[in-house]
């Protein structure tokens, strides 16, 4: 069997696991073009998260061929103003940078992508860092910036994410 069939494979099997695991509430995922490569996943995230609570945020996850090896790709496609979300709504989240040692000297390797990640953790992660932001190397300086210096503010604007999110404006 080849290493891409077995990735299908896999993520076939992760996929419908997540879609029949009633435990992970907020979460629903489904394929883009019946491609177990590239899923379509909607955040429905509860009112306890201090900034995006009761917003509803889709995001796209492309699988490389060489997963679970490398880490998949996440973008959100609802627009979302954080600081470790580029403008573009790329994802920069440690776990899902490749498996190395960083150059930069951030992150350690236990805290990037390895082979026991799966989706349902990637997602976890990210509800958990939308609460947390991490503003120590942002993805959006602007909303770093904004946390740090005016949380009233990006509390504000964070609102305005959420209502958009659900079509109120």
């Amino acid at each position: 069997m080849s290493a891409v069939s077995a990735a299908a494979g896999l993520l076939a099997r992760q996929l419908k696991q997540m879609q029949n695991d009633k435990d992970i509430p907020g979460i629903s995922c489904g394929l883009v073009d019946n491609n177990v490569f590239e899923w379509e996943v909607m955040l429905m995230i509860n009112d306890e998260c201090k900034y995006y609570g009761g917003g509803f945020f889709r995001a796209t996850l492309s699988f490389p061929p060489e997963y679970p090896l490398l880490p998949p790709k996440m973008k959100f496609t609802t627009p979302l103003f954080h600081p470790n979300i580029y403008p573009s709504g790329e994802v920069c989240i440690s776990i899902l940078h490749p498996p190395e040692e960083d150059k930069y000297g951030y992150e350690s390797a236990s805290e990037r992508w390895s082979p026991v990640q799966s989706p349902e953790t990637i997602l976890l992660s990210v509800i958990s860092m939308l609460s947390s932001p991490n503003d120590e190397s942002p993805a959006n300086v602007d909303a770093a910036k904004m946390w740090r210096e005016d949380p009233k503010e990006f509390r504000r604007r964070c609102r305005r994410v959420v209502r958009e999110s659900l079509g109120d404006e």
